[in-house]
């Protein structure tokens, strides 16, 4: 092995020479080039070989070749690179030979040989490696897609390129993603024979091609192929695809009419249709005969009736397709329009009253989801038609009786509309709800009643939440009613709420701490207090939170009124309380505290 080592060391030493030779490395930097070489070399020659190995033998290489690019750039050197930088790359790619051979099934070290070729301009070998790498690894669509892909954009190559998606659809005959960059390949080498035929007449250059037939010129090829993958692959969602790539090229005007006419054909019945059909009326522009609109009102008018035209399409659809996913896409066009900015009060009009039209008739046939309600009532509330959003709320409840979001948003409007009926619409919801969704519903009412109801009246919310809400749920709230009293009626309201809450379980470790917080912010601190809220934190959490028991011992420490003679005895009980990784952890705060890291 040392021999190897030894006769590939040697075989550096042109480019390392040269390298020296021209100034870009000193004498010292060659010395340590060579030590590492011989390192990495090792690692890669050696019985037993590891993928890491070969991967940081290409990456060291590759930084190399870098520093060399950078180093002729600040000395402005730019001859010798045949001797040098062509020698590395190609010992970097006898590097990826073998690790590819050795780890086949690995896709990241394919992608990363290919990404070095592509990057040091290695074209001829880079086909090949694509060639290797699709050889095992021809059950991967997205592979022969990117090998595609460059020998169309990078090699100039359409018969390769077209070459490797017919091979590609021989493995996959099912693939809707290769169909359709099949697809825009073709389309695209149509548009640059096009674009090449025109430079030969503008030059009068009278050039016989067989590539330059008005067939291909046309696009016959991708038309070939979209007929040959609608007859494989069906439904209207693989169909818009295909129209939406050939709309990206102007000369296919026929093709692009072929496919809209085949989408309204063979896919009445598939809701995506007519939403597609629908959305092509805001990209019509008028009539060529007819005046374009240049005032701000006019342009806000012709919007308009791009919009009616759409939607009278969308009423066409859900009398021919009376179904969810139908009026779906209708209302979510509406809700798009209903959101989109206008400076035109004309136009925001009419798209509100289009908006609360369509989902009147929607809600009728109750063909809407919840999820649709929500997002309405939403959209309502944020441009303040509150009127509307109620409405719909009200709709909304009425047919999702137990939904807590639905009721949620409910009191939202009501709330916001300032309504006088807002607390019996509470009372009204925990009637239809379940105790387990209610939680959001009564902290709302809760917050609500700060702010516009009096102390006595919050205070009886959430009595009543508290003997509502059982179990972990009732964590939060009791976390809520604490911060409510101090806010409201200071510390001593804050101690009265905690000893009538006291015992009370569950509660969370924030509850305690809370009243430490509080007890500290008082003028007269007083430790008794303070000891007295740890020791029900511990009584409730002293054999998990190991940071209790740091705190307290620190409170004693540290508080003018603390004893720090207490702190052997809370340590040993921390001990006794504490199991498994709590105790480990309270062990290793401790000690780091006595040494002062604390």
């Amino acid at each position: 092995m040392a021999e190897i080592i030894q006769e590939r060391i040697e075989d550096r030493l042109p480019e390392l020479e040269q390298l020296e030779r021209i100034g870009l490395f000193s004498h010292a930097e060659i010395k340590a080039i060579i030590k590492k070489a011989s390192d990495l070399e090792y690692k890669i020659q050696r019985r037993t070989l590891f993928k890491e190995d070969f991967i940081n033998y290409v990456q060291y290489e590759i930084n190399l070749l870098e520093l060399i690019q950078r180093r002729r750039t600040r000395i402005g050197y730019s001859f010798k690179k045949d001797e040098i930088e062509n020698s590395i790359v190609h010992r970097v790619q006898g590097v990826f030979q073998r690790a590819s051979a050795k780890w086949k099934d690995d896709v990241q070290l394919w992608l990363s040989y290919v990404v070095f070729c592509k990057k040091w301009a290695a074209k001829t070998q880079l086909s090949k490696v694509f060639s290797a790498m699709l050889a095992i690894h021809s059950n991967k669509p997205a592979l022969w897609i990117m090998a595609a892909k460059w020998e169309m954009e990078d090699r100039l190559s359409s018969e390769s390129a077209r070459q490797l998606f017919l091979r590609a659809l021989r493995f996959h005959p099912e693939c809707a993603k290769l169909y359709k960059e099949y697809f825009r390949m073709e389309l695209m080498h149509a548009e640059k024979l096009r674009k090449e035929k025109e430079e030969f007449e503008k030059a009068s250059m009278d050039v016989e091609h067989p590539d330059y037939s008005e067939e291909i010129l046309k696009g016959e090829l991708a038309r070939i192929i979209y007929k040959n993958s609608v007859s494989i692959i069906k439904g209207a969602e693989f169909h818009v695809s295909l129209l939406s790539i050939a709309q990206l090229f102007d000369f296919a005007k026929e093709l692009q009419k072929e496919i809209y006419d085949d989408l309204q054909t063979l896919h009445t019945d598939d809701p995506l249709t007519w939403d597609y059909v629908a959305r092509r009326e805001l990209e019509i522009e008028s009539q060529t005969g007819e005046e374009q609109p240049t005032t701000k009102q006019a342009k806000a008018v012709e919007v308009g009736r791009k919009e009616e035209r759409c939607c009278a399409v969308y009423e066409e659809a859900v009398k021919t397709l009376p179904t969810e996913a139908m009026w779906k896409c209708y209302i979510t066009f509406c809700l798009e329009r209903f959101t989109k900015k206008s400076n035109s009060g004309f136009l925001r009009g009419k798209r509100l009253e289009r908006t609360m039209t369509s989902f009147r008739k929607a809600h009728e046939l109750k063909l809407l989801s919840e999820c649709q309600y929500k997002q309405l009532i939403v959209s309502l509330l944020c441009h303040k038609f509150l009127r509307e959003a109620l409405e719909v709320a009200v709709a909304g409840t009425e047919l999702f009786r137990d939904s807590g979001t639905m009721w949620q948003l409910k009191l939202r409007v009501l709330i916001e509309s300032k309504s006088p009926d807002t607390a019996m619409l509470f009372e009204e919801a925990f009637v239809h709800l379940k105790p387990q969704v209610c939680l959001p519903l009564w902290i709302s009412w809760a917050e609500w009643s700060e702010g516009a109801k009096s102390q006595e009246d919050t205070e009886a919310v959430f009595k009543k939440a508290l003997l509502a809400v059982i179990g972990a749920d009732s964590v939060t709230l009791k976390n809520k009613y604490l911060d409510w009293a101090y806010r409201s009626g200071g510390y001593r309201k804050a101690r009265a709420v905690f000893k009538s809450l006291q015992e009370s379980r569950p509660f969370s470790v924030d509850f305690f701490r809370k009243m430490i917080q509080f007890e500290k912010e008082q003028e007269s601190c007083n430790m008794a207090n303070i000891r007295e809220y740890y020791e029900r934190a511990l009584r409730e959490f002293g054999s998990t939170d190991s940071d209790l028991w740091m705190d307290y011992m620190k409170e004693e420490l540290n508080h003018a009124l603390g004893r720090p003679e207490n702190c052997g005895q809370i340590y040993w009980r921390a001990m006794k309380m504490l199991q498994g990784e709590s105790a480990e952890a309270f062990v290793a705060k401790h000690a780091m505290h006595q040494t002062g890291h604390l």
